[in-house]
Formats: C-alpha cells, structure tokens, sequence
C-alpha cells in the first residue's frame, strides 16, 4: 500500500494545525483503508523529516501549497531527498478548478452580493512562478463567479493587498469581499481580516473538494511514477537486448 503524506508549511496558530489534522482525517475517510500521514516543513510537529523514514511501502507526499515557489521547488524536494530519496512529491494543489469551486462557496458564506468587487487575497512570493499561480487562480475564481477577480498579496507580490483595495475603493462598486486564498486560519488570515475589506471569507479549511483534490494529485503522481519506471525499463531491456544479440562473422 502507497502511504499519502500530507506535507504543510507549519503554523504557530493552533486553529491552524487543527484545521490540517482535520484534513488529514477528511482525506482519509474519502478512500477508506488507505494510509495517509500529515506532517509540516517547519515550526508544526511532527515534521516532514522525521516522519518519511519510518513509513513502510512506498510513499507520495503531497504539498498542501496553493501555488509553486521555494517550499516547492527548492525546501519540500531537499527535505524529501535526505530523509526519503524513493518517494514521489505530488504538484501543489493549485491552481484548480477545485478551489475555485471552495472559494465560491466561501465567499457565498461570508455575504458576497452581486455587485462587490471580488480580491484573490494570498501570503504571496518573491518567485514570479509562484505568483503567476496565484493568478491563474484569480482567473479561475473570475470564471466561476462570472465578475473579475483582482489577485492581490499580502506579504510579497504586486499588488499589495492595500493597493489593490485602494484601486478598487475609487471605482463604481460599493463594496469590497476578499477571497482568503489560504488553506487555514494564522497569520496571513489576521492579515486579510485586518485589511480593511468589507468582507473577508474563510480560509477553504476541511472540505470535501479539497479531499478529493488532494486525491487527484496523489493518482497523478502515481501514474508519472509509474510510466517513469516504465520507460527506464523499457530503455534498459531494449539496451541489454542490444547487448547480448549475437553478431554474424561468417
């Protein structure tokens, strides 16, 4: 059996650290049966590191991340390589389609009215990569709430979400709904909240979408995983077959 560990960033807020313990259980209900961990880069316990090499069979981590950068490309891969070099790192979640469906809701849950004006609002990162995500995800959320989305950051990225609420306080909407674009409550939700919106959602949390998103990106990973190992096998074979073929010298 493939054990799915969910990989979190960490948080100092223990609302945070309920909500992916929540999560967990969620993710393991979907599939029932299945084998499924939860540990954080940093600061949460237990971590990443000293959970990987204890778990039996082989392993997929799955980043709870909602768009590339450093804790993707860089922090998840280094602490997978030295703790579990044969498991396979998942994609982050976002962007999808999925949490454009989460962030509706939650919106609808807040108050949104037809005529607010909609904010994407994220931690953010200094990797352009990472806030092109973020982005697209705005983009998604545009699509499914048919109205434009402005993405807006509140640590690294432009726009701030301060100067994306003033833009928007000089147009014709009267008021403003930020769509927290964060997996769980701590301190980038504070930030949101205190932002001055006139309405600020819920972090997505523990939902039945995200469960099944997390899913998916396991069922993707295993699926490269396997027509990887395919292929080497298959370029393998093809060489030693090359190899051992007899040679005419008559």
């Amino acid at each position: 059996m493939t054990t799915l560990v969910l990989a979190g960033h960490g948080t100092r807020s223990a609302r945070g650290e309920e909500t992916i313990a929540g999560l967990r259980d969620l993710v393991r209900r979907a599939r029932p049966g299945s084998r499924v961990e939860a540990a954080f880069l940093e600061i949460s316990s237990p971590s990443l590191a000293g959970v990987l090499p204890g778990l039996p069979g082989p392993v997929v981590v799955v980043p709870l991340l909602l768009a590339g950068g450093y804790h993707v490309h860089i922090d998840l891969p280094s602490v997978v390589a030295g703790a579990r070099p044969d498991a396979v790192v998942a994609a982050p979640l976002g962007p999808d389609p999925l949490l454009a469906a989460i962030l509706a809701r939650r919106l609808a849950g807040a108050g949104l009215r037809p005529a607010d004006s909609v904010v994407l609002g994220a931690a953010g990162s200094s990797d352009p990569a990472a806030l092109a995500d973020v982005r697209a995800a705005a983009r998604l959320l545009a699509v499914r709430l048919s109205r434009p989305v402005t993405a807006a950051f509140a640590a690294t990225g432009a726009p701030s979400l301060g100067e994306a609420l003033e833009r928007l306080r000089s147009g014709p909407a009267p008021r403003i709904a930020v769509a927290s674009y964060l997996l769980a409550p701590g301190f980038f939700q504070g930030r949101l909240e205190s932002s001055g919106a006139d309405l600020v959602s819920a972090p997505l949390g523990v939902d039945a979408d995200l469960a099944a998103l997390v899913w998916a990106r396991f069922d993707q990973a295993c699926w490269r995983s396997s027509r990887s190992s395919r292929t080497i096998s298959s370029a393998l074979s093809s060489r030693e077959g090359r190899k051992s073929a007899p040679t005419n010298i008559s």
